[in-house]
């Protein structure tokens, strides 16, 4: 049996990227509401890799960390239908903020620009606030609880028991809607 490849070491996320209804109003939300920098806003004629005729932007806003938030703008197929308020469960971003102060002005900000938004909402171990942005995806500002590391420590020795009886409970429910893959033995 040949050698598996080693697995090399992800250092982070470079961005993640979504589809967007406007670029404008996009900028105006994640540079105006939530202050992240508008850092590229390139413009194309054609699909990477095929050549394809696809005229599309792609927007980067710059997080405090050197990392990115992207967005799509794709005219030609732009339905309002995409665009409808997502369930968190589903999807969502959660920027992280350095204080409690922070996520209170977060909420000050949503609060004075008409944005919808509840909590704080104590997770135990972050403090949420959530808001919907433009595109109908979840926005969530946290805030790392004080004691944030010893309670993640505590989470982690105990994660694979955790996952263990989770699988035990739950794959016979989800048996005849999904096909799940066998685990890969490492």
């Amino acid at each position: 049996m040949p050698a598996a490849t080693a697995i090399p070491a992800i250092r982070g996320v470079h961005h993640t990227a979504f589809r967007c209804r406007d670029a404008a109003e996009t900028r105006r939300f994640y540079e105006g509401i939530l202050g992240l920098p508008l850092a590229a806003a390139l413009s194309f004629d054609e699909e990477p890799g095929t050549g394809a005729p696809l005229k599309y932007m792609h927007l980067f806003f710059e997080m405090g960390d050197g990392r990115y938030v992207a967005f799509f703008d794709l005219p030609d197929s732009a339905d309002e239908a995409k665009f409808k308020k997502k369930s968190g469960f589903n999807l969502h971003i959660a920027f992280e903020v350095a204080s409690k102060a922070d996520l209170d002005a977060f909420q000050r900000r949503f609060n004075e620009n008409g944005i919808e938004n509840h909590g704080p909402i104590d997770h135990h171990f972050v403090k949420s606030i959530y808001a919907w942005d433009p595109n109908g995806i979840q926005i969530e500002i946290t805030w790392r609880d004080p004691a944030h590391d010893k309670i993640m420590a505590e989470e982690r020795a105990k994660a694979a028991a955790t996952m263990t009886a989770w699988d035990k409970e739950t794959t016979p429910l989800k048996a005849g809607k999904l096909k799940l893959r066998p685990a890969a033995s490492n």
